[in-house]
């Protein structure tokens, strides 16, 4: 009986050719996505790369270990989505998926060895989030992604700016929070937004949504204490800088939320109430 409650679960968890084929959905602009997240799916589905013409896929919150060297074959993605994995290195074809334009690894195990230098080869990339890993460094090669506009590096190792980064002058969102930066280290904002919403209101509890607006509401310099005048002004306003379809705060909150501290590897603690939504990095 256990093993064939067993082999039921495995295959419930499997991903079939025909399985993909269904779920693939055309976007308002004509795009051709597939979401596979929050699946249980602890192997990449191989049968994915007979669907070459895919421009956005979604295997984030899966419990995928690592990427098969043929990913590099899925050259028309444009978006892709791994957050919330358990990866520790990328194949060094990763670099073949010239065509990306928005890449998220972050809640994964990813270490600075585990990043290939042909993640510099993705000079269409316009938004990376590498938050909530264990690096210390980042490949020189990341010199290249000059038309590079938004980052996430927030919750990993880093205890100085990457010079790779500081030469990226088209950056305007960097998210580098709760990285252990040498004393007297400082990062120049001169040219970068320091406040990044990254979530839709309809994706974040209550709590959350009413402290974002609190902490907006100072940050615009109304002074306007919760439930106060001005609500009207800020509900229903999008949050600036989101890119949409945006899978890192939507159902599932409690998931999303468990975060990788800095005290090292294995060790989590829960996303408080109280604790910006702002800081879950680029979709």
């Amino acid at each position: 009986m256990a093993k064939g409650g067993k082999k039921r679960s495995t295959q419930k968890n499997k991903v079939t050719l025909k399985m993909a084929k269904n779920a693939v959905r055309v976007t308002p602009d004509g795009r051709r996505r597939l979401d596979l997240s929050n699946m249980g799916i602890e192997t990449f589905p191989k049968c994915l790369l007979k669907l070459p013409d895919l421009d956005e896929l979604d295997l984030s919150r899966n419990q995928l270990k690592k990427l098969p060297g043929l990913i590099g074959d899925l050259v028309s993605l444009r978006w892709l989505d791994l957050h919330s994995n358990q990866l520790e290195v990328l194949p060094d074809t990763f670099g073949q998926l010239m065509s990306l334009s928005h890449l998220n690894l972050s809640n994964n195990r990813l270490t600075s060895a585990g990043l290939p230098h042909s993640l510099g080869n993705l000079t269409r990339l316009r938004s990376l989030n590498l938050g909530l890993n264990q690096l210390d460094a980042l490949p020189g090669t990341m010199v290249g992604l000059r038309g590079l506009q938004e980052l996430g590096l927030f919750d990993n190792l880093l205890t100085s700016l990457p010079e790779c980064v500081q030469v990226l002058t088209n950056i305007t969102r960097l998210n580098t929070k709760r990285n252990p930066f040498s004393q007297g280290h400082s990062v120049n904002r001169d040219r970068l937004e320091k406040e990044v919403y990254l979530a839709k209101e309809s994706s974040l509890c209550g709590s959350c949504l009413n402290r974002c607006k609190e902490e907006r509401r100072w940050t615009l310099g109304g002074g306007r204490r919760r439930g106060g005048e001005g609500d009207a002004d800020i509900r229903g306003r999008p949050y600036s800088g989101l890119i949409t379809p945006n899978s890192l705060a939507q159902a599932n909150q409690d998931q999303w939320r468990l975060i990788v501290t800095n005290h090292g590897p294995g060790k989590s603690s829960a996303l408080k109430d109280g604790q910006r939504a702002t800081e879950y990095g680029f979709a």
